[in-house]
């Protein structure tokens, strides 16, 4: 009986350069990353090529020296894989088929690389992109990936339109007469069309996202919460844990594209919503960051920010500036936060745990440090959150005649009812709830 044919997968290389204004942290951390996104590509990283350099080499990134080295390792590769083909298919691998590169570069600089190693070249951002690509599904999800991947295809087109040069040039017009286009100039038009189109599509989306939004907002006691935080840092786990519903939880990054939106469960006056967002992660492109803005508003209409972060990541402190960053991008770094430090858990030992989580509440005062997968936890966590929207509640009476009965069940869902007294008139509620929601049943009930 015949093996089963290996399964192939794409192998890759890991190539960066370190310039001197980064740490060596900062740089293991960026490489280790970079291989976390190609595995979530579905990529098999054989290797990587590193150099110190005060600044990239404007050619083709990487220096001349270093340059020939890959060519080398790739010649190489390829040898040792047709000859253990023939020999023995079922151990071959396939050659390596990727350059990724731990930088966006420019299109000149990607192009000569890959013609100088002869293996096609992948940035950080199309990497990214790809990601983005696989994992998108909402409609909305999809147009904004397509906006993302065109703008970054756009310089790219003019770069090929400039290396065609007149030999690529086709002649237009009646008789012959103008200049003409290059194929490469057209689809360059064509793309920068398309872009227009799509944002047109993207922004009559957001403006009745803006209306659902407001809709939400504007229901009795109603507030709403936002996970934000380095993705891969358990933000689903974390909204799983406190709605009670059933949310895509990958160990890969970039698994959740899509806004979700849930009721915190057990319920709470007021209400509490809980959005989830995009994960930020380190360099992330700033047309990237335009592109899914429409997830990062549920930061910006929220109440209160839960800034999740892995406890147990030694580049945490790196993450948490990321997202800091991006969030004062977005005009969100004036929404009140709490920093909420997940996968305490994933620490060796429980000496460990409260070790860190001492370490964590002295640094970080204020800052919330647990598990997502304990009950007790997310119970504290719970009512941290509530008690941020019950801190502006007031107290209040209102009276209500038996022909205004119909009031009693709004007053249960959106207020917390403190006593409920009935005489032969009527009943006397003495309640708790925000100004705006007293003010709207204040209103209601002399309107009855």
């Amino acid at each position: 009986m015949s093996n089963p044919e290996k399964q192939h997968i794409p192998r890759a290389l890991i190539v960066a350069v370190q310039l001197d204004n980064v740490s060596d942290v900062e740089f293991e951390s960026s490489l280790a990353e970079l291989a976390d996104l190609a595995k979530t590509l579905g990529l098999e990283v054989v290797g990587q090529f590193t150099q110190k350099r005060s600044a990239f080499d404007s050619t083709a990134y990487m220096g001349v020296g270093k340059r020939e080295e890959i060519r080398q390792f790739l010649e190489s590769d390829k040898a040792d894989s047709a000859r253990l083909a023939r020999t023995d298919p079922q151990a071959a691998n396939n050659p390596i088929e990727f350059i990724l590169v731990d930088h966006e570069i420019s299109p000149s600089q990607s192009l000569n690389l890959e013609n100088e190693v002869d293996c096609e070249v992948m940035d950080r951002t199309v990497v990214i992109l790809e990601i983005f690509h696989r994992n998108a599904s909402s409609h909305a999800a999809k147009v904004q990936v397509e906006i993302a991947r065109l703008t970054y295809m756009a310089p790219r087109l003019r770069e090929a339109a400039k290396r065609e040069g007149p030999s690529g040039r086709q002649r237009s017009g009646t008789g012959g007469r103008g200049t003409g286009q290059s194929r490469a100039q057209t689809d360059s038009q064509k793309v920068r069309d398309r872009i227009a189109e799509l944002q047109k599509e993207i922004d009559a989306m957001e403006a009745a996202r803006d209306t659902q939004r407001a809709l939400r907002l504007q229901q009795s006691g109603v507030s709403q919460v936002a996970l934000v935080g380095y993705t891969n840092a358990g933000k689903s786990t974390l909204m799983r844990a406190l709605t009670g519903k059933e949310i895509l939880v990958a160990n890969k990054l970039f698994a959740t594209l899509d806004t979700k939106v849930r009721t915190l469960i057990p319920p709470s006056v007021p209400k509490v919503l809980v959005s989830d967002t995009v994960g930020f992660i380190k360099n992330l492109p700033h047309g990237l960051v335009a592109s899914f803005k429409s997830t990062l508003d549920e930061a910006l209409s929220a109440s209160l920010l839960l800034h999740v972060i892995d406890a147990g990541d030694p580049g945490f402190e790196a993450q948490l500036a990321v997202t800091d960053k991006v969030l004062a991008e977005i005009g969100a770094d004036v929404v009140p936060r709490i920093r909420v430090f997940n996968k305490i858990d994933y620490l060796p030992d429980a000496a460990s745990e409260e070790e860190r989580t001492a370490e964590l509440e002295a640094k970080y005062p204020g800052c919330i440090v647990l598990s997502a997968r304990r009950e007790d936890d997310i119970a504290n966590l719970h009512q941290s959150i509530v008690q941020v929207f019950q801190k502006d509640l007031i107290e209040s009476e209102i009276f209500l005649p038996w022909s205004a009965q119909a009031l009693r069940g709004e007053i249960f869902t959106s207020c917390e009812v403190l006593e409920e007294r009935a005489d032969e008139e009527g009943a006397l509620f003495r309640f708790r709830a925000s100004a705006d929601v007293v003010a709207r049943l204040s209103k209601l009930a002399d309107d009855k």
